[in-house]
Parts: structure tokens; C-alpha cells; sequence
């Protein structure tokens, strides 16, 4: 009796090859492009405007250096935050889901490549461009006594913070378009969860609210932009901490509802 020869299959699932198949993805989406080139534009614009419109002895020349000249982050977050949702989101209105699903069976391997392909991307983009933002400010600060160089006590890991607190925000914001499975739903848990529930918080008359509010999501990214030290906040390390926790959580309840439920 002779026994067929059993040929291995060619396709097998690897880690490398759901990470390409995700990049393909984003890359190959226009309004991926469009939106961290708006992103990217805003914060380039606002530093621009800031450094020509700067004069010094005003009520801002107390005004951290780069917290001013990346002032523009608020908007790119925002970029950032609504592409993270439609990266998870997205794919569950068109349906696209169920065929990444199909294709990698055990599921929480889509969601991990999925947040990494796209923190290393919104990292690379926002780290660039607040880089370049702040040198092309400084060329219209150079004479101010805002000026200052990336190799000032603390100013680079500013602009480095300053892209690690827009991407970790950005990831919470795609574990919640996982979570929600809904587009608009995510944006406004976002807008209102993460950025305007700390602003009602510290309207309460008790310390212990006070201080827990200071390792929120945007208080905690403020803190990572700031070349000097916020008065009443949280120190860097426990800022970066609480940035970290917050993102892993939000990542971590979508991978376990993503087990249970159907695409």
C-alpha cells in the first residue's frame, strides 16, 4: 500500500505576515494619508504662526517653549485619534472585518498587528513633525526670549514625549473603535471619556479627585510635551505610567470582547 505524499501548506499564519497584511491596509487607504497629513499640517501650521506672531515681554514669555511652539498637537491629535478609530471601527462598517477574521482564525492577532502597525506609524509621523516644527519655529524665535535648541536640558525629550503622548492617546482611541465596533460611537466615548470627563472632575472640591484626574489621558500627555515641569501634575515617569496603563486597558477589553463575540 502506498501512502500520498502530504505537501505543507505554503500560507501558514505568521506574526510577519499579519503585520504586512495590516500595513497594506493602512497604506494603501488615501484617508490614511490625508489624515496624518493634516495631522502633520496643523501642528507645522500653529508652530508657524506662533513663532511669527511672538514678541518678547508679552504674557506668554513665561510659556513653556515647547508646549508653545507644539500647541498645534491639540488638532493633530484629534487627526490621530479619529484615524485610530476607523483603523478598528472602519473595518466592522464595511465588513472587512469578517474577512481578516477568516483569514487569521485565532482574531487577537488582527487587533495586536493592527495597534502596532499604527503606533509606529502615527510615532514616526508626529516625532518628524515635531522635530520639524520646532526647528522651523526657532528660526522666527532666535531672537526672543523664547528661543531655545533641541539640545537644552529637557527640550528633546519634550518633542519625543510630545509624539509618544499623541500616539498612546491615538491607541486608546483605536482600542475603543475595537470596543464599539461603531465609528461614531468610539468618537464621542472619546471626546467625552477622554477629554472632557477630567475638565468636569477637577470642578469637585476633593483632593483625592484632584490628584487622581493628574494621570488622566490628556493630563498625563500635556506632562510628556512639557519641557519644564507643570505645577500640581504628575512627574514624567508616572505620566508616560499612566499613559501606558490607560492604552494597554483600552486594547486589552477589546482583545477579550473580540474573543467572545462574532465579527
Amino acid at each position: 500500500m502506498t501512502t500520498a505524499a502530504v505537501t505543507p501548506h505554503p500560507y501558514r499564519i505568521t506574526p510577519a505576515r499579519v503585520l504586512r497584511s495590516e500595513w497594506h491596509k493602512l497604506r494603501s487607504l488615501r484617508s490614511s494619508w490625508i489624515t496624518l497629513g493634516s495631522a502633520a499640517a496643523l501642528v507645522l501650521a500653529v508652530g508657524i504662526l506662533m513663532g511669527t506672531t511672538y514678541t518678547s515681554g508679552g504674557g506668554d514669555s513665561d510659556v513653556d517653549t515647547v508646549v508653545m511652539v507644539l500647541y498645534g498637537t491639540t488638532l493633530g491629535t484629534l487627526c490621530t485619534v479619529v484615524l485610530g478609530i476607523l483603523v478598528t471601527a472602519g473595518e466592522y462598517s464595511t465588513g472587512m472585518i469578517r474577512a481578516s477574521l477568516t483569514a487569521v482564525p485565532q482574531r487577537l492577532p488582527v487587533l495586536w498587528a493592527k495597534a502596532a502597525v499604527f503606533a509606529t506609524t502615527v510615532f514616526t509621523v508626529m516625532l518628524a513633525t515635531s522635530l520639524v516644527t520646532f526647528v522651523v519655529a526657532q528660526f522666527f524665535l532666535n531672537d526672543t526670549d523664547q528661543a531655545a535648541s533641541l539640545t537644552d536640558p529637557g527640550v528633546l525629550r519634550a518633542v519625543a514625549g510630545n509624539a509618544a503622548g499623541t500616539t498612546l492617546l491615538s491607541l486608546i482611541a483605536l482600542g475603543l473603535g475595537a470596543l464599539l465596533r461603531s465609528t461614531p460611537g468610539a468618537i464621542g466615548a472619546f471626546i467625552g471619556g477622554v477629554m472632557v470627563l477630567p475638565e468636569v472632575l477637577t470642578m469637585l472640591p476633593y483632593d483625592a479627585v484632584e490628584t487622581a484626574v493628574r494621570y488622566f489621558p490628556t493630563q498625563a500627555a500635556g506632562v510628556l510635551g512639557s519641557a519644564t515641569p507643570l505645577p500640581d501634575a504628575a512627574s514624567n515617569g508616572a505620566a508616560l505610567l499612566a499613559l501606558l496603563l490607560w492604552a494597554s486597558a483600552s486594547l486589552l477589553a477589546a482583545a477579550a470582547l473580540l474573543r467572545r463575540r462574532d465579527a
